[in-house]
C-alpha cells in the first residue's frame, strides 16, 4: 500500500470553495480521501462538491457551509461530517481573512480583531472540536495553512504576518500536547499564491515583477502546488513528522 493512500479517511477542509483549499480537496479525493468542502456560502461549497461528485462518484464529498468566525457555524460543520462519514481523519485549516493592507498603525482594532480571531482563534475552535476523537482513536493529522508572512516582517500585511507566526506556534504547542496519542499537528506557509485571496498582490504588475525577481523559480505559485504537502502531511507518508512548518516560496531564502 502506498504511503500516499488516503482510502477510507475522511478531511474536513476550511476555506475549500476556492484556491487552496479547493485545490487540496481534489487532490485528497485523488488519493482516496472522502471530503467536506467547507466556506461561507453553501452555493459555492455545493458546487464544488458536484463537481468533486461528478469526476470521482457519488458521495466523495459534501457540503457544509460555515463561517469561520462563527463557533456553533464551526461545530454544525463538525458534527455534519460525522453524521455523514462517521469521523474526522483529517482537519485541512485553510481559511483565513485579511481585511486590511497599509502598516500597523494604521489598523483599525475591529480589523486586527478580525484578523486574529479569523486566523487563530478559529482553528483553535475547530481543532478542539476534532482531536477528542482523534486522540481517542490515537491516529490524525491537522493540517494549517499558514503563510511565509509568519516567518517575515511586513509593512503591508503586518498583522496578517502576525497572526500567521501565531498559526506555527499552535502547530508547535499542539504537537506536543497530542503527539503522545499519535495526532500530528502541522503547517504549511506558501509564499505567493495566484489566489483571489491574493490578488491584490499578484495583480499589480510593478509588484508582481518585483516579488518575482526576488524568487528563484522567478514566478508566483499555483493552489495546485500546495496541496501535493497537504496530502503529504494528511498521509501515512509523514506519520514521524510533527510540530514542523513545511515552507513552499518558489525557493525564496528566509
Amino acid at each position: 500500500m502506498s504511503q500516499f493512500d488516503l482510502s477510507g479517511k475522511v478531511a474536513i477542509i476550511t476555506g475549500s470553495s476556492r484556491g487552496i483549499g479547493k485545490a487540496s480537496a481534489f487532490e485528497l479525493v485523488e488519493h482516496g480521501a472522502n471530503v467536506v468542502i467547507s466556506s461561507r456560502k453553501q452555493e459555492a461549497c455545493d458546487a464544488v462538491a458536484a463537481e468533486i461528485n461528478a469526476r470521482y462518484g457519488e458521495g466523495r464529498a459534501i457540503a457544509v457551509a460555515a463561517n469561520i468566525s462563527d463557533k456553533a457555524g464551526l461545530q454544525h460543520l463538525v458534527h455534519a461530517t460525522r453524521a455523514a462519514f462517521g469521523q474526522i481523519d483529517v482537519l485541512v485549516c485553510n481559511a483565513a481573512s485579511n481585511p486590511y493592507y497599509g502598516p500597523q498603525a494604521g489598523i483599525a482594532d475591529e480589523q486586527f480583531r478580525k484578523i486574529l480571531d479569523n486566523n487563530i482563534v478559529s482553528n483553535h475552535w475547530l481543532i478542539a472540536m476534532v482531536e477528542p476523537e482523534m486522540r481517542a482513536r490515537k491516529a490524525g493529522s491537522i493540517i494549517i495553512i499558514s503563510s511565509i508572512g509568519g516567518l517575515r516582517g511586513s509593512t503591508l500585511i503586518g498583522a496578517y504576518c502576525i497572526s500567521k507566526a501565531a498559526d506555527m506556534q499552535l502547530a508547535r504547542n499542539l504537537a506536543h500536547e497530542f503527539g503522545p496519542d499519535n495526532v500530528r499537528v502541522n503547517c504549511i506557509a506558501p509564499g505567493l499564491i495566484k489566489t483571489d485571496f491574493a490578488r491584490a498582490l499578484w495583480e499589480d504588475p510593478e509588484r508582481i515583477e518585483a516579488a518575482n525577481k526576488t524568487v528563484p523559480l522567478r514566478r508566483i505559485g499555483e493552489p495546485e502546488e500546495i496541496a501535493g504537502a497537504v496530502v503529504f502531511l494528511a498521509a501515512q507518508a509523514s506519520s514521524f513528522m510533527t510540530g514542523q512548518t513545511i515552507v513552499l516560496d518558489g525557493g525564496v531564502t528566509i
